[in-house]
């Protein structure tokens, strides 16, 4: 057998092998950290998301009173609210919106109708109208293959901004903006979107949050609160 290699024994050695040891281990992060960064920046291909406001709960004789922390309007005198009238258009002029109104009612599975033009917003037509007594419901979507929808701004809705629906007895309502909130659609809160108040209320609802590529749907809603203010 022959002599050990005299670099390969003793302390030099030692410190020898430890350096290749520290030298190959840093290779072996770095090889890691390349396939990391480039699985973090690359994303899936394929079509465009198609996201709906549907899906949505539809409200039940169950329904209890609202959360008043985040439908509740601000303590003030109310306008007298109005009679029944269907609402023919919507506008929101701090995002842009200016759509005519669908009628939607319910999917054989009781979920909400979505609108079947992406350009358009729907009224949840078994609620009530916008400036009656109650929670009107207007639902619309994100975006779609074609790119962004009639609410794809809602989002950026803030308390305040007002939003006017033209009724078709020829007034107009308006509303002022309360809240803006973001849920899990698996935590859809159909009670304060849909439940009774005792003032005239709107809900404007859409998608939000992060895209389910497989599941072709954003797994969020937004829902925007506002309170009746008078008509134009």
């Amino acid at each position: 057998m022959p002599d050990a290699d005299p670099a390969e024994t003793g302390a030099g050695g030692r410190r020898r092998n430890v350096r290749r040891l520290l030298l190959a281990l840093v290779v072996v992060l770095a090889l890691a950290g390349g396939v990391l960064i480039w699985v973090g920046v690359t994303r899936p291909s394929g079509p465009g998301p198609v996201a709906s406001a549907g899906n949505i709960p539809a409200p039940t004789t169950a329904l209890s009173t609202p959360d008043p922390t985040t439908t509740a309007p601000p303590v003030s005198r109310p306008p007298v609210p109005l009679s029944r009238s269907a609402p023919v258009s919507l506008r929101v002029p701090s995002i842009g919106v200016s759509s005519s109104l669908l009628s939607l009612g319910l999917n054989p599975d009781r979920t909400v109708e979505s609108p079947k033009d992406f350009g358009k917003a729907g009224w949840y037509d078994l609620g009530p109208t916008p400036g009656e007594v109650g929670a009107s419901v207007i639902l619309g979507h994100i975006d779609s293959y074609r790119g962004p929808a009639v609410f794809y701004r809602l989002a950026k809705l803030v308390p305040g901004a007002q939003i006017l629906v033209l009724r078709g007895d020829g007034r107009t309502a308006a509303f002022t903006v309360d809240a803006k909130r973001q849920y899990p659609k698996s935590g859809f809160p159909a009670n304060d979107v849909y439940g009774a108040v005792d003032y005239a209320g709107l809900r404007l609802v859409t998608c939000g949050g992060e895209f389910d590529r497989a599941a072709r749907s954003y797994l969020d809603n937004i829902v925007v609160y506002a309170h009746f203010t008078g008509t134009t």
